[in-house]
């Protein structure tokens, strides 16, 4: 076993110290003695690193490259805190602007906000300024007026090597899109195109980056006094706010800087999905709304009909010209269409455009597949509503690169094709025109948006933006405009939006504008049946679509401006909220309720949804104090409000709604509510999937095999034992305790706290021991013998105190033998 392992880069470890980081009032002095103590304990201890950084401003500690065998030893030294991983990070990958109203506060009489004065750091790919629509420059008086390349064109996870300079140009093309979004200024007018701009450039040219470098980079940012920060990048299934690209990014915020991230792409992949940095509390983390109309080119059938399709990544362009004949092997109901478990029979793509439909394997072996067997180009269809932006590059440096053209379309496009192709009309002709084509999924949530809340019950996303079907800017090597999809580009959109409201209202504090924000969204209807007239999941739109006219407007404030309600253990949860007037007049709200879908089910399956008026309805019940509110002018209000799960709903269900408060005009401000039903602790994390894990396993060939009880470990080459586990949810901490034969108990021999979920039903952890523990602060060796290795599990939000709320597994017995 091997193809479902999930791995975090175990050379390269945040160390985290004790005092806290200047942004949260940590003493300077202070933090130089834990890293000098840290240094100091490394180098008596033997420890061999390479230092990456050492930060101050938004986070205490470290990251360093040590070999894996030596994470026990860094673990026990007592300047540690706590490790984390330093995690691979990829990004999340003009008719919008009219859907967030930008486009009307750009435009109305007398302020015409667009973002002067307003400096917004891209911490991204980097930016090609050179591109017109960008300023056609960099430094002072360019519209990217500042910003800093961290690691180097040929920098990526696999080749990690820091080459920093000052200049921040984008060869990847992600960044540009992402500001573009943001500011464009010429052709395109991107949501606040007048503002400063910054590039924190933290990818190479292709490939992904590390989560350390990103730290390094916000803490750039608050140096140059940014007021906004946009990630459109994030480490999905990590979903807490206490691992370190979070954390950084809570602290930047109290210094106050306004951070807005992408909220993850993994919609396909389940509950409780979104992951860091947008799990920080104080992030506003973006879920995506398909745009109304997108611009793409197209290839049309013999009759004329035209299909928009995306070019995919890591493959050759698509022809301008020429035909070709279609061919299928699936259907718009075949699961694994092309994979490696139901390839092409054999010739039957030859020389043919292969149409494949998405789903169980990824977009590259679709590809490779059809590849091998002939096929001159491949159109992928989507098994979800809409359309997608797609790569199809080599996993691996090892893997060969797809050389045929590949397109995505979808899948009210692919089912046409389909049946085109069923009855024999399979002529297909490339065009090198560009049309609009209207979404039949316009404002409805994108298929591979992610699924929250975070590990610790916050509600994430917190709102949400256009994101699908989005043109923007690219480096001009590329083409110069291209249309993207992705949480990454919701993101901008919310960060323009905030720089125009920074402009409308100046000295908001982040957490005010984040309210401001979530008052005035839009709840968008359920994807699933957008003609039930139910309103989508809270744990997926967050408040809903952004308004910034109605935000820059709104004549009152709520706050707080989401209610994470947790774990109702069988109760009703009893919330304040409270009322800012902004106006010299008296302003009356009447209180009511709206609920949204629920789920059930777990994390890595498709959920179950349960409308509120189906014949399983399972909305909440919802009193308030009184039935309205009267705010006085420039003055403030309270009530109270009692919300109580619908006994129907499944235990851990997960349910929500708005708080909507409705003024004489009809105008409403609203409040997201989201909570578990049930009790958190009563899930089951070590989920024993088909595998039957936990294992005790060794490694051989690059793979892995189940072990049985009394197999000897020489402890010398490899020859190590792993522990390998699946995590369906996020695990607070992770320990592993050695215990012989005999029933002694040697000490610690594994500990990892806040870890993040697998990403698949099947996927797992790997754990390995070196037949050391931690005994008083020191690591020793035991002794050959026979041991097992108790694996203990604490639940999120569970009290370490509490037995119930961990799991347990013991190891069958491993035989210690060094020669």
């Amino acid at each position: 076993m091997g193809s479902e392992e999930e791995v975090f880069a175990t050379r390269f470890w945040f160390v985290e110290l004790h005092t806290p980081p200047i942004a949260a009032g940590g003493d300077q002095a202070a933090i130089r003695k834990d890293q000098h103590a840290f240094r100091a304990e490394a180098a008596r201890a033997g420890l061999k690193y390479t230092e990456r950084y050492a930060f101050d401003k938004l986070w205490n500690g470290l990251s360093i490259e040590i070999d894996p065998k030596d994470r026990a030893r860094l673990h026990s030294l007592r300047p540690v805190k706590t490790l984390f991983p330093v995690l691979e990070v990829e990004p999340d990958l003009a008719t919008a602007t009219a859907i967030t109203r930008a486009s009307i506060v750009h435009n109305t009489a007398p302020t015409y906000f667009r973002g002067e004065t307003i400096k917004v750091g891209v911490i991204d790919s980097g930016i090609d300024y050179h591109n017109k629509e960008l300023g056609s420059c960099f430094g002072p008086g360019c519209h990217v007026a500042f910003g800093h390349d961290f690691v180097g064109d040929a920098f990526n996870s696999n080749n990690p090597t820091l080459v920093p300079d000052a200049d921040p140009d984008d060869c990847g093309g992600h960044g540009s899109h992402v500001a573009g979004i943001i500011g464009a200024d010429r052709t395109i007018k991107g949501v606040a195109p007048k503002v400063q701009l910054g590039a924190y450039r933290v990818f190479g040219c292709s490939g992904s980056t590390l989560s350390d470098v990103m730290i390094a980079a916000m803490e750039k940012a608050q140096q140059d006094g940014v007021h906004v920060v946009n990630m459109s990048i994030g480490s999905a299934f990590w979903g807490w706010k206490d691992y370190p690209t979070a954390a950084a990014a809570d602290n930047l915020v109290t210094s106050g800087v306004v951070v807005v991230t992408s909220g993850g792409n993994s919609g396909t992949s389940g509950l409780y999905a979104t992951g860091a940095p947008g799990a920080g509390e104080k992030v506003i983390s973006n879920a995506m709304f398909d745009n109304t109309h997108t611009r793409l080119p197209y290839g049309f059938l013999a009759d004329g009909v035209k299909t928009g399709y995306n070019q995919a990544t890591g493959a050759p362009a698509a022809p301008t010209s020429g035909s070709g004949q279609l061919a299928k092997n699936g259907t718009p109901q075949t699961t694994n269409d092309g994979c490696n478990v139901n390839p092409p029979p054999a010739g039957s793509l030859t020389g043919k455009i292969a149409l494949i439909r998405r789903g169980t394997c990824p977009f590259y072996e679709k590809s490779k597949n059809a590849q091998n067997d002939g096929a001159v180009g491949v159109i992928l269809y989507n098994n979800v509503a809409g359309r997608q932006s797609i790569t199809v590059a080599p996993p691996t440096a090892n893997d060969p690169p797809i050389t045929i053209p590949v397109v995505s379309i979808s899948d009210i496009d692919g089912a046409l094709l389909d049946g085109y192709i069923a009855s024999g009309q399979t002529g297909w002709t490339w065009s090198d025109q560009i049309d609009l084509f209207a979404l039949h999924t316009a404002k409805l949530l994108n298929g591979d948006s992610s699924y929250g809340p975070s590990a610790t019950l916050d509600m994430k996303p917190d709102l949400g933006a256009p994101g699908g079907n989005i043109y923007s800017t690219i480096p001009l090597e590329q083409g110069g405009y291209a249309t993207y999809s992705g949480t990454s580009m919701a993101s901008p959109h919310t960060a323009g939006a905030v720089a125009l409201f920074l402009q409308a209202h100046p000295g908001t504090s982040p957490g005010e504008i984040r309210d401001a924000l979530q008052n005035t969204a839009e709840p968008m209807l359920w994807s699933g049946n957008p003609s039930s007239g139910q309103f989508d999941v809270v744990h997926r739109q967050g408040a809903g679509m952004i308004n910034i006219e109605k935000a820059i407007n709104a004549p009152a404030r709520v706050s707080p401006g989401k209610l994470a309600l947790g774990e109702d253990s069988g109760q009703s949860v009893v919330r304040t909220l409270t009322v800012k007037n902004l106006t010299a007049n008296p302003i009356e709200y009447t209180l009511s309720h709206v609920p949204a879908v629920s789920t059930t089910t777990t994390t890595a399956t498709t959920s179950a949804f349960l409308l509120p008026t189906n014949s399983s309805a399972v909305p909440a019940t919802v009193a308030f104090s009184a039935p309205s509110v009267v705010v006085p002018p420039n003055d403030t209000a309270t009530f109270d409000v009692t919300i109580t799960a619908n006994a129907n709903l499944p235990e851990r269900g997960l349910y929500g709604g708005w708080i909507e408060l409705t003024d004489g005009s009809g105008e409403k401000l609203r409040v997201p509510y989201q909570g578990l039903k049930g009790d958190y602790q009563s899930i089951e994390v070590l989920k024993p999937t088909a595998s039957n894990f936990p294992w005790l396993a060794y490694s051989s060939n690059g793979s892995y095999f189940r072990a049985q009880s009394g197999t000897p470990f020489s402890l010398q080459n490899g020859q190590v034992p792993y522990i390998l586990a699946h995590f369906d949810y996020q695990v607070r901490t992770y320990r592993m305790t050695a215990i012989s034969r005999t029933g002694v108990n040697w000490g610690l021999a594994y500990e990892q706290e806040f870890m993040g979920r697998n990403s698949t039903p099947s996927g797992f952890w790997s754990f390995s021991w070196d037949g050391t523990v931690e005994q008083n602060g020191e690591l020793i060796d035991v002794p050959n013998g026979q041991y097992y290795l108790k694996v203990e599990v604490l639940k999120p939000l569970g009290d370490p105190s509490n037995p119930s709320h961990w799991e347990v597994w013991n190891s069958p017995y491993i035989a210690i033998q060094r020669p």
